[in-house]
């Protein structure tokens, strides 16, 4: 056997193996928190809201007049916020400043 076939079967075994990662196992003192009860009856009238209301109120809100009405701005690329991460934060906007640059 060709060690090209031995690092291919090593491989395919290696991936055919089970993950060792699982479901978080059930904790009884943190299930029965009364919040996690209350947000575990709550979920579905959150998510019923935000279909049937805050979408639509969202879209309204983006057309004219509302969009000048509620001072919404769009931005041309809607992923610019994700372009920084956590450790470089983004840089300061340009807003024209009053004093002349030194050169």
């Amino acid at each position: 056997m060709s060690a090209r076939a031995v690092a291919i079967a090593l491989s395919l075994l290696c991936l055919s193996l089970p993950a060792q990662a699982g479901p978080t196992r059930y904790e009884p003192r943190r299930a029965g928190h009364p919040l996690r009860i209350a947000a575990y009856a709550a979920h579905p009238f959150g998510v019923v809201l935000d279909t049937l209301i805050f979408h639509p109120a969202w879209w309204v809100g983006q057309h004219e007049p509302f969009r000048t009405l509620f001072g919404v701005q769009t931005q041309s690329d809607d992923g610019a916020e994700l372009r920084y991460s956590r450790a470089e934060p983004a840089p300061e906007p340009d807003l024209g400043s009053s004093e002349p640059e030194a050169d």
